[in-house]
């Protein structure tokens, strides 16, 4: 078997296929759990590279998503929420997926060698901008050749892969590791791997979105309210940061055109949706200071 964490077999894999299903799903359930409690060992890595995210989105630039594969999978999942849960400009968002996005059912195996047009996809690429290379493996071709196009133009690049020592972490700024055991089905990286990378890549977007001021008390105040539900969260958001009743909440979504922050600034006394946006650019976007400051407000003019 290969040296490689991914490519070994389980301790359970001998006689797998001759055991009871309900035996092999408790199997399969243990492996998952195992996966996950690996994401813990990488978490000051994991700090640092959504620290270097929050600074990319603050400053402009562009965060590309590299990976192929089931990691690509994992990559896209992360990156195509950001804009409905912060808000997060689709002008500042990049998914580079070996062979494209998926269109149908079948994922070509072959797709992960080919780097051809991964240079034109990431032409324009600068030190302001950050790249996220997803392979369980660390040698896929396709991130590899991602990384070596960061180095190139200047730009900073989170890895994550899961077998230390994989040259995909030795070339990056931020190398998050997760030991994942090896699969419990040899090689198939979707599982366990795929399980630790979505773990890790949601803890990297979730980290990032507080630093940006993004999430108050467990709330995404940032929020795009573009249906149904999200509008009646955006609505109950607003209602439980502005200590404010439902009616209070609606109004001052309706003066700041859905925007969630300002109208709990609104919400909560703020002179008007002019001078509640006024308070989150004085406080970078925060809603705690930009709070306080109300609140101070109001008490001088008593």
């Amino acid at each position: 078997m290969s040296t490689r964490t991914t490519e070994q077999l389980h301790e359970a894999a001998i006689g797998l296929d001759n055991r009871p299903i309900e035996e092999v799903a408790a199997i399969l359930a243990q492996g998952q759990a195992a996966a996950a409690a690996a994401v813990a060992g990488a978490r000051d890595a994991i700090c640092a590279g959504a620290t270097l995210m929050a600074r990319t989105i603050s400053e402009g630039g562009v965060l590309h998503y590299a990976a192929a594969g089931s990691s690509g999978l994992m990559a896209a999942s992360d990156a195509l929420e950001l804009g409905g849960t912060f808000s997060i400009s689709p002008a500042q968002i990049r998914i580079h997926m070996a062979g494209g996005m998926p269109t149908g059912v079948v994922m070509p195996g072959d797709t992960e060698d080919d780097t051809a047009g991964l240079q034109a996809g990431l032409a324009g690429l600068g030190p302001c901008d950050t790249v996220i290379a997803v392979s369980a493996s660390g040698t896929t071709p396709y991130t590899l050749e991602a990384l070596r196009l960061a180095q190139r133009a200047g730009a900073p690049v989170i890895a994550i892969a899961n077998n230390a020592g994989a040259p995909l972490l030795e070339g990056a700024d931020v190398a998050i590791l997760l030991e994942t055991p090896p699969e419990v089905i040899s090689g198939s990286t979707r599982m366990g791997a795929g399980t630790a990378q979505k773990i890790a890549l949601n803890m990297l977007s979730t980290l990032m979105a507080v630093r940006l001021g993004h999430v108050h008390d467990g709330m995404m105040v940032n929020l795009t309210a573009d249906n149904a539900k999200l509008r009646e969260r955006a609505r109950g958001i607003v209602t439980q940061v502005a200590s404010v009743d439902a009616a209070a909440a609606e109004a001052a979504l309706a003066q700041t055109d859905g925007r969630v922050k300002p109208a709990i600034l609104l919400a909560a006394g703020a002179r008007d949706a002019q001078a509640a946006t006024e308070l989150l650019e004085e406080t970078g976007g925060h809603i705690r200071p930009a709070l306080a400051r109300v609140a101070e407000q109001q008490t001088e003019n008593q």
